[in-house]
């Protein structure tokens, strides 16, 4: 865990050498139980005006099976201190899609969080990535994923649940309880903004040239120390390749794809090249066409992977 004395010094350098907007989201990412009232205070001082606090789940069995090193009272009382330490944005992650777990269990998992009335909800299906425990466990048969319709229940019915109670649905995985609490991180992505990442593994983004710096501490420090960019590589996107990333990120959100944009950036009308699928995909219910923007309905949403391959 990152030592907040350190975090002030990394601030203060920014504020140091960068022109910082009177609005800036500075958001910081902590584990509950990783730290007490004070420590949520001086995060607090330093100026972090967002948090995200890594949930994961109300229940302790679900915790444990995911390997948390905190507990559900743990994570209760991490949003208890962040309240009072004057934090009026936060945002909680959560899991849902474990082995074994049903929908009605989620959705207790659900009502719960909502109690707190967090500003931002990131409600992600579990994954499991090669080279990992949890795949040597699946592959030897000692648990199974839900099921695709499983899953797609989990999805519609996370979707419903929080609209309900006031959360925009605007990306596949997150929610936000009003527009001003929507991630300007996560959109810097989805919209193709340009970023530049500070750190060890930090990737940079310029709108053509994606960047990242070297994952080796040493190699990092090394390279600062020599007056060198830590820069490991970089790849140069083709037009082609924009396209392809702007369809991509265009289906995960609400915001959709700009129609007219979308041809006069890449020179392709996709409402004439594309027609029949989209009148098809209208029919589904998986995306509308409303004032020259195409946008992924909930259900599109739940296939938004697919949707991208049109």
């Amino acid at each position: 865990m990152v030592k907040d004395e350190h975090l002030g010094i990394i601030l203060n350098q920014f504020n140091k050498f960068l022109i910082l907007t009177s609005d800036i989201e500075i958001t910081f990412e902590i584990n509950p139980g990783d730290g007490g009232l004070d420590f949520f205070q001086r995060l607090f001082d330093l100026g972090i005006n967002r948090l995200n606090l890594g949930v994961q789940s109300f229940d302790d069995r679900v915790l444990k099976f995911l390997g948390r090193r905190h507990s559900a009272a743990q994570a209760r009382q991490a949003f208890e201190y962040a309240r009072r330490s004057g934090f009026k944005n936060l945002g909680l992650d959560l899991i849902y899609g474990i082995p074994g777990q049903e929908v009605g269990s989620w959705m207790e998992t659900l009502e719960t969080a909502v109690t707190y009335s967090p500003e931002h909800l990131s409600c992600y299906e579990l994954t499991i990535e090669e080279n990992t425990p949890f795949a040597s466990e699946v592959q030897k048969g000692i648990f199974a994923l839900p099921g695709e319709e499983t899953q797609r229940e989990f999805f519609i019915r996370t979707s419903e649940f929080l609209e309900v109670r006031g959360y925009i649905h605007y990306e596949v995985s997150n929610f936000a309880r009003g527009k001003e609490y929507l991630s300007r991180h996560n959109q810097k992505y989805w919209d193709h903004t340009p970023y530049l990442g500070f750190g060890p593994a930090a990737h940079s983004f310029t709108g053509a040239r994606r960047w990242w710096n070297h994952r080796s501490v040493e190699k990092y420090i090394e390279s600062v120390e020599k007056g060198a960019l830590p820069i490991e590589s970089f790849e140069d996107l083709t037009l082609e390749q924009r396209m392809l990333e702007k369809i991509y990120f265009g289906m995960r959100t609400r915001k959709g794809i700009d129609l007219n944009r979308f041809r006069k950036e890449f020179r392709v009308d996709w409402e004439v090249e594309k027609g029949k699928t989209l009148s098809l995909l209208k029919q589904e219910g998986l995306i509308t066409i409303q004032k020259g923007v195409l946008s992924p309905t909930c259900a599109g949403l739940a296939v938004a992977d697919r949707l991208a391959l049109i």
